[in-house]
């Protein structure tokens, strides 16, 4: 089956969330959902979770699951608010508990943030399944960004978070804690060994130069053949070299500090003061 995929694009952060519907219902998932958020002024906004609300209620559908492909580190997640509005389970990776582990002791968390992943519904592990009306998904354990990525197929379609951008981008980074070039490349092939024809939609698009538009659809043929990284069979060796030497000249995502903080939460806020004032953690010289 082929789901019916609608893209909604975040400039501030280049993110691209999805709504992925069974073509033969009106069941949905939401996938790397964005709330905006202003670093200088501290504030927050759902612009970007609002216009998901109005177009899944424009068309009658149905939110079964609330889906993060990973802990993002360059924007924070509204998976609690779409829950809100429209329902939904919120899924990730199981590995969710490596993650919250180290950035847990980096925030200086201490015992009351459980490290379980129990913050969300579900914690998905390879091989599993979850179904979106009669359209079953798929779960790929795909780490090398982070621990805990996934790369979720559903019908001819596969959502891979930042583990590949488009083909005239390449692939993620993979220096942040628990990364490593050497699983982002058996990931990789882990994709790319899917049919030809899937089509891959990217968790964000950074326009390559001499490309006009934005884009964050393509297949797992044309990955194959023109990933500037890592298409046209480039070796293991290759692509390591290459992309830990790029890993080493790249400054940290702007919205890193908040966006590890609230995601690794499931999308909610740090606890509350007496006051009911919300404080994020500046940890100096440890990111």
């Amino acid at each position: 089956m082929s789901p019916d995929v609608t893209g909604f694009f975040d400039d501030a952060t280049n993110t691209i969330s999805y709504v992925v519907r069974d073509p033969s219902g009106s069941d949905c998932a939401i996938i790397d959902s964005v709330l905006d958020f202003d670093y200088a002024s501290g504030h927050t906004d759902t612009r970007s979770a609002d216009a998901i609300i109005a177009f899944v209620r424009q068309h009658g559908f149905d939110v079964k699951w609330l889906l993060e492909s990973h802990v993002h580190a360059d924007h924070l997640s509204a998976a609690p608010y779409l829950q809100l509005h429209l329902g939904g389970k919120i899924g990730i990776g199981a590995l969710i508990t490596e993650v919250q582990d180290t950035f847990g002791k980096v925030f200086n968390e201490g015992s009351e943030f459980q490290r379980d992943g129990s913050q969300f519904d579900q914690l998905f592990k390879e091989g599993d399944s979850f179904h979106i009306g009669q359209m079953r998904g798929d779960v790929l354990h795909t780490p090398g960004h982070t621990p805990a990525c996934l790369t979720y197929v559903i019908g001819d379609a596969a959502f891979v978070g930042d583990t590949l951008f488009m083909p005239d981008f390449g692939t993620a980074r993979c220096d942040f804690p628990g990364g490593s070039s050497e699983m982002l490349f058996n990931s990789v092939q882990k994709i790319l060994a899917l049919p030809d024809e899937t089509r891959i939609f990217v968790g964000h698009d950074y326009k390559a130069p001499g490309r006009e538009e934005f884009a964050w659809e393509t297949t797992v043929g044309a990955q194959k053949a023109l990933n500037v990284h890592i298409g046209g069979g480039k070796s293991r060796e290759e692509f390591v070299a290459m992309r830990d030497a790029r890993d080493a000249t790249l400054s940290k995502p702007r919205l890193i500090i908040p966006s590890l903080q609230i995601n690794m939460r499931a999308g909610q806020m740090p606890p509350a003061d007496a006051l009911g004032n919300v404080f994020l953690k500046v940890p100096l010289n440890k990111i």
